[in-house]
């Protein structure tokens, strides 16, 4: 019997030594050293950071220790030696994660030097490289503002867009409310300590369709030093970023992180500014932990549309319809906590605030024109209907006869949020078993105040809109509203969850659990009562799973999840077909709109092996997820940029993805592929642009089978750096992103937006210990291509380019950069 308790003790310590990998992640426990100053955590494989953990003691019995080593992420009271271990995140909470061999789902991250890596301000850059399943597709034409796309869900910056993915900053959700949006340019990306990407877990809440982007954030005790990092080079680039972290004794913590960047961009008017600024407190006290961080960034764009393809055949640079520009300016102040009340309770709690403005300006044709009886008067839609002023009087027309009129349409957004969240995790045995149990609950409250305007202009050869001071007033109520908005919205967001993670036996965990969501959006119009509206929204979302260690290095798992996102206000204020608005800018009434439910599946296997050349990972993983009622944006024929939001039934997206990757002390090697099917399971009619629309209706008939458009069905991704010396590190990547259908194109019946393949190098020279010049070349062989396609009305304006004649190319594009040069130095201290 005391042989058999002894071996029994040896397998338990082996268990807690043993290198366990998933995805190549290495999740088993390793002796902590001091971090370096002005360095980045080392991580595992598969880039979590470590937590520092009080190892158990070596005589206690399995019965009477946690199995959760108490975390003490920096000094504390214990004399037990530390070690690390490696988890991964299941909540919402800035807890300490579950082991990641007990995770029922993919395991996605990203860590600071991968991030750095990049030599850009886009955290999506490093999402785009390191993710296999991940696609970055440049929307509204500027770098700073992509789509990101993951198996076929969307976190957008576009007012408007359907979103799929919620998005997580130290634990506080920050999609914006009045649209779901998600404001890349306002992260700052040299604070991320770490980022993960959820899935299958609805635990995060509403969005999470597709899974939750969680972003962890560096402070004084995980990051101490100081950095210098100035960069410039192509399309009048500039940018630079300097970080600082100390840690103050055994018991505070500060950090700093500053940002700033010029980019002229390769288009027409498409100049940028990025100015951020985010900073950390924290205090620490044996078991306990507090943190108190704010942000501010204040952030100018140009260029946010695509063009049609006629005008980039003569100058990949062009723009359509000037001006377009987006101003986003944010501000907030989070505090979290955290203590471990027991050596088996672990208490968190976060509150936050923040305010969120932007203001945008939007050069577009218009439905206003010249009267057919009276040229001096404007009409609407037609040669006959008034066009009006605010006053209801019809508008004299401020330009001569013959004009080709534009408009240009601004909306401004000003939201302000707070809310509170708390969380409790218990470590105790459950009949004699590991078991970790997670329960949570989290309130958010949003007031947002909307307003847009249209005012008239004439439109130059050069697509340049100039306004005349005229601003149009609600047209007649058989038309589309094209006058002025003022709406105040507010959103409430409550949630409960719980979930709980039992080990069966030392190989085999389950996972079962769900969250409760109580959704109530109240829209309030200011000039009216069209927008009026009270809705509330319930759903309980389950979730089940488990994972199996086959052996030590190959870990198996499967699970089931379902998730649910709530119509927007902006949705909910343009949810009529017979009205349809400017999308971002006119919402003229507030029928309902269903939520949307997503039912998710997936399983797969990951694993690691230690071989000569370094730690070899690798996963391979399979998924669907089924949305029932989808919400899509349905294009007003005729009228550019109008549309409204509808229900269409069932859509379907399901693939697999596919990665390996070796780490060494001088290789750094990734490759994988991700393929997505994304498909509409029922058939309903929509408005379109498509050359093979309904000459009558105007419509595209949408059968079940048809693809998704916007999606890629497949991505390859290959990334190497090497060590040539101590000093010198070179390396590249290479992305594969196969054909799309275009955005009108829903019934599947033009040829797609045309693949692309681009390459990219980068290499650094540490001249010194503290003391590195770095440079990189974007797209080295130069390659034209596009990341996003859409059908345009092609009679809205002339081809100027072409004598003015009329456009007859229905396609309109997002173009990527053309090759480009980079150098920096970076000065750590």
């Amino acid at each position: 019997m005391g042989n058999r308790l002894r071996v029994k003790r040896l397998w338990v310590k082996r268990r807690l030594l043993m290198a366990s990998v998933s995805t190549g992640l290495l999740s088993g426990l390793v002796v902590a050293g001091p971090a370096g100053a002005a360095q980045d955590e080392e991580t595992n494989v598969q880039n979590l950071p470590p937590v520092e953990v009080s190892a158990p003691s070596p005589s206690a019995t399995r019965r009477m220790t946690p199995t959760r080593p108490v975390a003490r992420a920096g000094a504390s009271s214990s004399n037990r030696p530390k070690t690390r271990i490696y988890v991964y995140p299941t909540s919402p909470g800035t807890g300490r994660g579950l082991d990641v061999d007990k995770v029922a789902s993919s395991i996605n991250a990203v860590d600071a030097n991968q991030i750095r890596r990049t030599g850009s301000l886009n955290i999506t850059d490093a999402l785009r490289d390191n993710i296999a399943g991940v696609n970055i597709s440049e929307v509204t034409g500027n770098p700073f503002t992509p789509d990101v796309e993951f198996r076929g869900f969307v976190a957008s910056p576009v007012t408007g867009t359907p979103q799929g993915l919620a998005v997580y900053q130290n634990g506080v959700r920050i999609n914006e409310a009045f649209s779901d949006a998600v404001n890349w340019d306002l992260i700052p990306t040299a604070a991320i300590r770490s980022v993960t990407l959820v899935t299958n877990n609805p635990a995060f809440g509403l969005n999470a369709l597709g899974g939750a982007i969680n972003l962890q954030m560096k402070d004084g005790f995980t990051y101490q030093g100081a950095e210098l990092d100035v960069m410039g080079g192509s399309f009048g680039r500039i940018q630079g970023s300097a970080q600082w972290g100390k840690q103050v004794d055994k018991n505070y913590g500060v950090y700093a992180a500053l940002e700033g960047l010029r980019d002229n961009g390769f288009r027409n008017f498409s100049q940028s500014t990025v100015r951020r600024f985010y900073s950390d407190v924290g205090y620490k006290q044996g078991d306990s932990e507090f943190h108190a961080n704010m942000g501010v960034a204040k952030n100018d764009f140009g260029a946010s549309a695509t063009v049609p393809a006629e005008l980039l055949d003569k100058y990949w640079g062009a723009t359509y319809t000037t001006p377009q520009t987006t101003s986003n300016r944010v501000g907030y102040l989070n505090f979290t906590g955290k203590v471990d009340a027991t050596p088996t309770w672990t208490l968190e709690g976060t509150a936050h605030v923040r305010r969120y403005e932007q203001k945008i300006v939007d050069g577009n044709p218009t439905d206003a024109q010249e009267c057919a009886v009276d040229p001096a008067l404007l009409c609407f839609g037609d040669d006959t209907t008034p066009a009006n002023g605010a006053g209801g009087v019809q508008l004299a027309n401020p330009f001569a006869p013959g004009t080709i009129l534009g408009e240009i349409d601004r909306g401004s957004i000003r939201s302000t949020t707070f809310g509170v969240s708390g969380q409790a995790t218990n470590t105790d045995l459950l009949f004699g078993h590991d078991n970790r149990f997670v329960m949570g609950t989290s309130y958010d409250a949003s007031v947002t105040r909307y307003n847009a305007t249209a005012e008239i202009g004439s439109m130059g050869e050069n697509y340049v809109v100039s306004g005349s001071g005229v601003f149009l007033g609600a047209t007649p109520t058989v038309d589309p509203v094209a006058g002025p908005v003022s709406l105040r919205t507010v959103n409430q967001y409550n949630g409960v969850y719980a979930m709980d993670t039992f080990n069966v036996t030392d190989a085999f965990a389950i996972t079962g659990g769900g969250r409760f969501n109580v959704a109530r959006i109240t829209l309030e119009d200011q000039l009216g009562t069209a927008l009026n509206g009270d809705h509330t929204f319930t759903r309980f979302n389950p979730v089940i799973g488990g994972t199996y260690k086959i052996t030590p290095e190959l870990t198996a798992y499967a699970g089931y999840s379902e998730a649910n996102r709530v119509p927007t206000p902006l949705e909910l204020g343009c949810a009529d077909p017979t009205r349809p608005c400017l999308i971002a800018a006119f919402l003229v009434s507030d029928p309902p709109l269903k939520q949307v439910v997503s039912k998710t599946v997936e399983a797969g296997f990951r694993g690691s092996k230690e071989l000569n050349i370094g730690t070899l990972g690798w996963k391979v993983g399979a998924f669907r997820a089924t949305n029932y009622d989808d919400i899509v944006a349905v294009p007003a024929v005729g009228r550019t940029g109008f549309g409204y939001f509808s229900n269409v039934g069932r859509t379907r997206r399901q693939g697999l993805e596919a990665e390996v990757n070796i780490k060494s002390p001088t290789l750094q090697f990734q490759a994988s592929y991700s393929f997505v099917d994304a498909r509409y399971l029922d058939a309903f009619e929509l408005g379109s642009e498509s050359p093979f629309r309904d000459p009558v209706t105007e419509t595209i008939q949408v059968l079940p089978g048809n693809q998704l458009p916007a999606i890629p069905r497949h991505r390859v991704k290959v990334g190497v750096d090497y060590n040539v010396t101590d000093v010198w590190k070179v390396g590249g990547n290479a992305l594969f992103v196969s054909s799309q259908y275009f955005v009108g194109d829903e019934s599947n019946q033009y040829s797609k937006l045309p693949s692309y393949t681009v390459f990219n190098l980068h290499t650094s020279y540490q001249v010194t210990k503290n003391f590195q010049l770095y440079g990189r070349v974007d797209n080295v062989f130069d390659r034209r291509y596009a990341t996003y396609g859409q059908f345009f009305d092609r009679e809205a304006l002339p081809n100027f380019t072409n004598g003015g004649a009329d456009f007859t190319d229905p396609r309109s594009l997002s173009p990527a950069r053309p090759r480009a040069f980079y150098a920096g130095m970076r000065v750590t201290f």
